[in-house]
């Protein structure tokens, strides 16, 4: 799914670059039109409305104002926002600069983000890798993720040329994919562990994250570069998220959570009341 999600943003820039290039302005908002279109009628055919109403029987989760408030969720919530900073402040703003600081054009402009969707891939491997092996340094992936998207944000105004700007924009991606990946299975695990394993308020509170940076990259982004120079929006964002991997400190002793007795009651000694808690109880008899 992360890797689906990034191929779409990473996959943007050069499909709009070069289609606007050679073919005008509204020929790329044409064709995402039918894609959308095409999947819309898909997912109609597929996955139609209604259902057998299994979903009546599921458990009620903990609101959302609840999970907000949480100090392990707020600290991954956090980090997440962080980590997509630097690529939702370039987004908007990288193409002018590379204009006016090499002379790039519309498809090469787009094209410098294409080669990061591999790393990213590859972020992505080598953390569930890691994640299966080590379960309890989860926290460290995402801090050194973090740090290596600090440093890559630094480099970027240094690049000279449209090859040069390609391996730092990798390396933000390859930061964010380990921040993702070691994260998001976090929320899951904190939600187990404190609330009621029902998830989709806390993977709302994830999407917030990405949402609230990407939000704020367009008027936060555009306003810095136009006041203090896009040298400085980069070292900013590279020091926010240096700063920010030593908080992930916090989530050290999470792995060793263990369930809360409220849980314990829900699933083990009040009895099944539902489909949900029914699967859970057969499951602890197992």
């Amino acid at each position: 799914a992360l890797a689906c999600i990034s191929f779409g943003s990473l996959a943007a820039p050069p499909f709009g670059g070069v289609l606007y290039e050679f073919a005008g302005k509204r020929v790329p908002f044409l064709v995402l039109a039918c894609v959308c279109l095409l999947d819309g009628l898909l997912l109609l055919v597929l996955a139609p409305p209604g259902g057998t109403g299994a979903r009546a029987n599921m458990p009620v989760g903990t609101p959302i104002h609840r999970l907000m408030i949480d100090p392990y969720i707020a600290v991954v919530a956090g980090a997440l926002a962080t980590c997509n900073i630097p690529l939702a402040f370039l987004e908007p703003t990288i193409a002018n600069w590379m204009k006016d600081s090499m002379g790039a054009s519309e498809w090469e402009v787009g094209l410098t983000w294409l080669p990061a969707f591999f790393p990213h891939v590859l972020g992505v491997y080598v953390t569930v890798q890691l994640a299966a092996a080590y379960p309890h340094l989860q926290w460290f992936y995402g801090a050194l993720g973090m740090a290596i998207i600090g440093a890559s944000s630094c480099l970027v105004p240094a690049c000279r040329n449209f090859g040069q700007v390609i391996i730092p924009l990798c390396g933000i991606c390859f930061g964010i994919a380990l921040v993702d990946t070691a994260l998001l299975p976090t929320l899951a695990f904190l939600v187990d562990v404190r609330h009621v394993s029902v998830y989709g308020s806390v993977y709302a509170i994830a999407d917030i994250s990405y949402c609230v940076a990407y939000a704020l990259g367009p008027i936060v982004a555009g306003q810095i570069v136009h006041t203090m120079g896009f040298a400085q929006l980069n070292l900013g964002m590279g020091l926010a998220n240096v700063l920010y991997a030593p908080v992930l400190l916090f989530l050290k002793n999470v792995c060793q959570m263990k369930p809360s007795h409220s849980e314990r009651n829900i699933l083990l000694e009040e009895g099944p009341k539902g489909l949900y808690d029914t699967i859970k109880m057969e499951e602890c008899k197992g």
